[in-house]
């Protein structure tokens, strides 16, 4: 599912003809990954769908938690997959699931993605700052998608049926 997401930004982005810019082309969305991030740090993810174990340099930036072979990342390195944050529901500790140490997992409506960080900080460090980073990307509810139920008009309350069979005196 992740190879799946990273499809839908990477064809969102390319579909996108009204940016001209070659940034917005390039792979990551026009997410300058290549620096300044926000995280970054060595990770054993596993597969999708062969459930493997492979050790990946992960960089968290601008809401999108993106993976490659190498910490070598540059301008024109690829990334193996991206998992756009807004999209996730939680991030949280998953030894007992996994039963492996330092073992997370990143859940979305669609799947549910385990990791295993080198020790306990690195794995609450990498906890914290997904979980930040799907608050700060999450679509907030704006005040106008608010229903207020106790203010709405209720409908007139019906008669029990026991009022409605007594004859009229």
């Amino acid at each position: 599912m992740a190879a799946s997401l990273w499809r839908a930004v990477m064809d969102s982005v390319s579909g996108s003809s009204s940016s001209p810019s070659a940034l917005d082309a390039a792979p990551g969305g026009g997410v300058e990954f290549w620096h300044g991030a926000e995280r970054a740090g060595w990770l054993n993810k596993q597969g999708e769908y062969i459930k493997t174990w492979r050790r990946r340099w992960f960089v968290l930036k601008q809401g999108r938690l993106f993976w490659f072979k190498d910490p070598a990342v540059t301008r024109a390195s690829v990334p193996r997959g991206v998992i756009p944050v807004a999209s996730c529901l939680t991030v949280k500790g998953a030894e007992d699931v996994l039963n492996r140490q330092f073992a997370f997992e990143l859940s979305t409506p669609a799947e549910t993605m385990y990791f295993i960080a080198d020790s306990e900080k690195e794995k609450e460090e990498w906890i914290n700052s997904i979980g930040r980073s799907i608050v700060q990307h999450s679509r907030s509810v704006t005040d106008a998608e608010v229903v207020d139920y106790d203010s709405r008009p209720q409908p007139p309350p019906q008669p029990k049926a026991s009022e409605e069979s007594e004859p009229a005196a």
